[in-house]
């Protein structure tokens, strides 16, 4: 098998290694009132086409969660990949993703269990914003039935090194 050379996609995702910092947002229903949380994201390389990030912060509501990414790039597929896992559910997030032409956001699309309960499918997306070199947004949203998105939770993470 020949070695593949690292792609522009590739190299993008490498601006997100570092530790983090973050605070955040999250909204955990309609009628209720944002929670705000913090904590820190370790985010490594794993050679030249892969990152994987392990951060740990405060649940909404008091609690400690863990949580688990990995990113790349399929050249194959011409989207970034990748998965989520976090302490707090036993659902495997498994983004496919796209870089908006001014490599600055990166949308990762997946699929999850619905917010009502109700035993559906919904679609999900977590925005990266590249704000500078040391400051990064995520933001989480979901699709109703209508097809409008729903944000959700907002963190901003900033680079401690």
């Amino acid at each position: 098998m020949e070695m593949q050379a690292a792609t522009t996609q590739h190299k993008w995702l490498q601006q997100l290694v570092g530790e983090w910092t973050f605070e955040g947002e999250c909204i955990m229903g309609p009628d209720k009132p944002a929670e705000r949380s913090k904590g820190r994201e370790s985010v490594r390389p794993l050679g030249e086409f892969w990152v994987s990030g392990e951060g740990e912060g405060e649940m909404p509501g008091g609690g400690l969660a863990k949580m688990l990414i990995t990113l790349g790039y399929d050249p194959a597929k011409g989207s970034f990949v990748g998965t989520w896992v976090g302490s707090m559910m036993p659902t495997l997030w498994v983004y496919d993703g796209r870089l908006d032409p001014a490599e600055k956001v990166l949308t990762l699309s997946a699929e999850g269990p619905s917010f009502t309960g109700d035993g559906k499918i919904a679609q999900y997306q977590d925005v990266i914003t590249l704000e500078s070199e040391d400051h990064r947004t995520l933001h989480s949203q979901v699709q109703g039935e209508d097809g409008t998105w729903t944000r959700f939770m907002t963190a901003h993470y900033r680079r401690v090194r």
